[in-house]
């Protein structure tokens, strides 16, 4: 079910009015509720993928449960082992079978040998990458003895299967998310309608920047060849704005929707465009990723105690490992692998921790310095999205290639945009931008209006009403589904 949809938009006021004014004074009853909610949501789309989450939820709430009273440590290693084997067999099986399959056999035809062996028809479970991770973080701190093991099956389900951040987060930690399903909550008002007003930008972000972004990106990477180096310069922009507006305005109606049922989940980003360095940007995007990655991969490598040779190790490790997170395609390796190049001068110059506080904190605009560093961030980043967006690493070079030729510095053709709303999407990202830029001090952007009220609801008005003229007729699946 996509928030997006008619199916989400009449799903989630039913949901809303049954935990709050029927299972209003039952905690086991709102839990119970919400596991029964989640499975429908996640079924809407297939429910024969449901039996995965719940042997997941019954594998990891077993080995929790003797963890607890385990003390050798040879079997508490065997027990987290279990864990760890089951959650990323399903993730290798589903979601890496036929990579690994298909380079294999191209690996002994370049060797000269000839084998023969048929991809499997498999179709890979939304959200798998996310519920994984997530469920995965409770044994490891259950092992760690970080955190102390659920008995409430229940509650250890509603953790696993929680609808609003399920298919694609963010990654909650067990120590953050699992003990507010112990804690009785009350309907607060401010909080929902903090929620709602989440909601509404995690919406328009989707449907009026990131949508209409797409429809560019699409036509730009469709004909490459054909296009001169400044549509191609256009097209990759354009994805930089479409993946960041899909992906933090899905976050952002997950968090909102989350606040609708008293839930507190992690922010998932932190306006990282504005970001003056490659280490800022990944402090700032996909947070509880790149967290994730940081304290059970990264630190548990050694993390920066070793010598300098291991910690490039390490840094490289984890991009690498992060980028064949997002899908098995040699692309995001390569997206990974430049990530790591470009974090390696700050790592070596001991400087991968400067920029902390946000960028001209205080202040209404950024120094001439910050803004090159700010255009140079964004400009690294967004070659490496070519290498994200491309199907091959050969179409990504290309891509690149034709787009600084000496095309760059002319104007796309007049008619570029036949078929899309080419001038209103660059007004419309130039303003999003700008909203963006005066709010970067907020967890989110419409979450401080210091408006009058009429002002506010005008402005929550207009939101509403770029959203319905731009709401697409068919469903647009978030980017992030794929991984």
């Amino acid at each position: 079910m996509l928030f997006n949809s008619i199916d989400f938009a009449i799903f989630l006021p039913v949901v809303f009015m049954i935990y709050w004014f029927l299972l209003n004074n039952n905690l086991k009853l709102q839990n119970l509720f919400l596991v029964a909610a989640s499975y429908f949501f996640y079924g809407w789309w297939d429910w024969r993928f449901l039996s995965l989450i719940l042997f997941s939820t019954l594998v990891d709430y077993t080995v929790g449960r003797k963890l607890r009273t385990e003390e050798k440590q040879v079997k508490r290693k065997m027990l987290l082992l279990t864990s760890i084997l089951v959650n990323l067999g399903f993730l290798g099986f589903f979601k890496y079978y036929n990579f690994f399959l298909d380079n294999f056999v191209a690996a002994f035809t370049f060797l000269g040998t000839d084998i023969r062996a048929s991809s499997l028809n498999i179709i890979l479970p939304v959200g798998i990458s996310f519920y994984t991770f997530q469920t995965m973080s409770y044994t490891i701190d259950v092992y760690r003895k970080k955190l102390d093991p659920t008995r409430d099956f229940i509650a250890f389900a509603a953790f696993v299967s929680f609808f609003p951040q399920l298919v694609a987060g963010p990654i909650e930690r067990a120590t953050n998310l699992l003990p507010q399903f112990y804690k009785r909550r009350s309907f607060d008002f401010s909080k929902a309608s903090d929620g709602l007003r989440q909601i509404l930008w995690g919406l328009f972000k989707k449907v009026v920047i990131a949508d209409n972004c797409a429809e560019i990106v699409n036509f730009v990477y469709n004909n490459p060849s054909e296009m001169g180096g400044s549509t191609l310069f256009l097209g990759a922009v354009c994805f930089s704005f479409q993946i960041y507006g899909d992906f933090s305005g899905y976050s952002d109606i997950a968090i909102g929707t989350a606040r609708l049922f008293g839930f507190n989940l992690k922010r998932n980003f932190a306006f990282p465009y504005f970001s003056r360095d490659i280490a800022e940007f990944w402090r700032r995007w996909h947070i509880s990723l790149s967290s994730w990655f940081r304290d059970y991969v990264y630190i548990p490598l050694g993390g920066s105690r070793g010598g300098t040779w291991m910690n490039i190790r390490n840094i490289f490790i984890i991009f690498i490992v992060s980028g064949f997170w997002h899908g098995a395609s040699w692309t995001f390796i390569a997206w990974g692998f430049i990530n790591a190049l470009c974090f390696l001068p700050l790592l070596l110059t001991n400087s991968n921790r400067r920029n902390i506080e946000i960028v001209a904190k205080g202040k209404v605009f950024p120094t001439l310095k910050e803004t090159l560093s700010i255009l140079l961030t964004f400009g690294i980043t967004t070659i490496a999205w070519i290498f994200f967006r491309a199907e091959t690493i050969g179409e990504a070079f290309v891509y690149i290639s034709n787009m600084l030729s000496a095309s760059l510095f002319s104007l796309p053709p007049r008619g570029l945009g036949v078929g899309f709303h080419l001038a209103p999407t660059v007004l419309l990202v130039a303003a999003f931008t700008l909203v963006e830029w005066f709010s970067r001090d907020a967890e989110y952007a419409i979450e401080k209006l210091s408006i009058p009220r009429p002002w506010r609801w005008a402005t929550y008005s207009f939101l509403i009403f770029l959203i319905g003229m731009y709401m697409q007729t068919t469903e647009t699946p978030f980017i992030y589904f794929q991984f």
